[in-house]
């Protein structure tokens, strides 16, 4: 019996790490998440639907028009007698049907540069919402990031206390055989509250960093989340091509969501000057009709009125003919949006302008920011490296009694200061890598 209770306490300890081990979060799976579940990717979205349903209505506006009427009208007093066209003194009524259509068959081209423009701006809505997916995913590779650095800085202030508590517990001794004051006790026990310190700080900076990437992933009923680290070692991180400005501006230029977005609105722009011209033209259109009518005064020779389906027979009539509008004054309005839209048309012309002026300054930042961090990537790893040989003799001389705990406690924080410096520029490299790779045309989200 003992040993079934004790395979089934193994079997529920293995299941409970499997599901523990199931909680944690790749970069891939928080992206995923944020993309399927944003809400303001979601309005977004229904701006593309409303985009298409534009572009859709503006092919359908090329149909004809197709109309149904009917009526049915009580006459009392002195009215006009449809059937014979007298004017009599009595109460009848009337009921009249009629179905019309019309085509236009021309409106210089207003419809088909309607179309055009509508096309294109539902395009750009498709953009701009692949653009807002990828603002989100570098939203959520920041957040991601920031519980990587505040998970090292809490595992280095870990490391700390540790030292300290050591450190502390060594002075003890020493005071208990009369090689240290008192006095050593209390710079021991403050360094270590120092330490404990850093740690709860590094840990609410840990919560709150976690708390950040559960709200940017839309995560309900989830106050606490584990992921697993993805820091790119030193050697993979400056294993890059030699990069410039211009080559990763050329890439970015020909993909990024944000400038098509805005090339298709220049390009829309340009058409609703021609939708705009087209009010200036003369427009031609087809219309054609039918329509039958009942009316009491109808009657017979007995003084009868004839039935229903046979006024509906007999006063049927057919009509169809042309259109033509002349615009010949309007109150300038016409021109006036003609010139209104050609501004229109130069505004986006400037915002791409604008955008790609911003876009190669990002990027020249970003490349100068690879150069500079390949640098510090190396000088920070050899200061890491001399700070600890450093605080490892001023360990050694601590205990021999050869410097005070003030020292020690300075070569310390210069060892956990190089720690974190080199902490944060490794994520500066994976973050600065992670974008240029994305201007550069390498997937760095599954997106899709």
């Amino acid at each position: 019996m003992i040993q079934k209770t004790n395979i089934l306490l193994v079997f529920l300890l293995l299941l409970g790490t499997g599901l523990c081990a199931q909680e944690r979060w790749t970069l891939d799976e928080c992206v995923a998440h944020a993309l399927e579940h944003n809400l303001q990717l979601n309005d977004f979205e229904y701006i593309e639907a409303s985009g298409r349903e534009d572009y859709r209505q503006s092919v359908r506006n090329l149909l004809p028009t197709v109309n149904a009427g009917s009526d049915y009208t009580v006459s009392s007093g002195r009215a006009e007698d449809p059937n014979t066209g007298t004017f009599v003194v009595q109460d009848f009524f009337s009921n009249n049907y009629s179905v019309q259509s019309n085509i236009d068959l021309f409106q210089g081209l207003q419809k088909i540069n309607a179309i055009k423009a509508s096309k294109f701006l539902y395009r750009a809505t498709q953009e701009e919402v692949l653009q807002q997916k990828y603002l989100l995913a570098f939203r959520v590779m920041q957040a991601f990031n920031d519980i990587q650095f505040f998970e090292g800085l809490t595992a280095i202030a870990i490391e700390q206390v540790s030292v300290s508590k050591t450190n502390y517990q060594l002075v003890e001794k020493q005071i208990e055989l009369g090689l240290m004051a008192g006095a050593d006790l209390y710079e021991a026990k403050s360094a270590l509250l120092t330490d404990e310190l850093n740690l709860t700080q590094s840990e609410n900076q840990l919560a709150a960093a976690k708390l950040s990437l559960i709200q940017e992933m839309n995560l309900e009923n989830e106050s606490n989340i584990e992921i697993i680290s993805e820091i790119t070692p030193r050697a993979e991180v400056e294993d890059m091509p030699r990069i410039t400005s211009d080559s990763v501006y050329s890439k970015a230029r020909e993909f990024l969501p944000l400038i098509k977005a805005q090339e298709l609105r220049a390009k829309a722009a340009k058409k609703q000057v021609g939708v705009a011209r087209g009010q200036l033209y003369p427009s031609l259109s087809l219309f054609a009709g039918v329509g039958t009518g009942y009316f009491e005064t109808f009657r017979d020779s007995l003084g009868s009125t004839l039935p229903f389906r046979q006024q509906f027979r007999d006063n049927t009539s057919r009509f169809f003919g042309l259109s033509l509008t002349v615009p010949i004054s309007n109150g300038w309005s016409a021109r006036s949006r003609v010139k209104q839209s050609k501004i229109e048309k130069l505004r986006q012309e400037n915002n791409l302008d604008l955008q790609e002026q911003v876009l190669f300054q990002t990027i020249q930042q970003l490349v100068q920011e690879y150069k500079a961090l390949q640098v510090e990537l190396g000088q920070s790893a050899q200061n890491v490296e001399a700070q600890r040989l450093a605080f490892a003799v001023a360990q050694k001389r601590y205990e021999k009694g050869l410097i005070n705990g003030i020292e020690l406690f300075t070569a310390k924080n210069l060892f956990a200061s190089a720690q974190n410096e080199n902490l944060q520029v490794r994520l500066r490299s994976e973050i600065n890598k992670s974008t240029l790779d994305f201007y550069r045309g390498i997937e760095v989200f599954n997106i899709n």
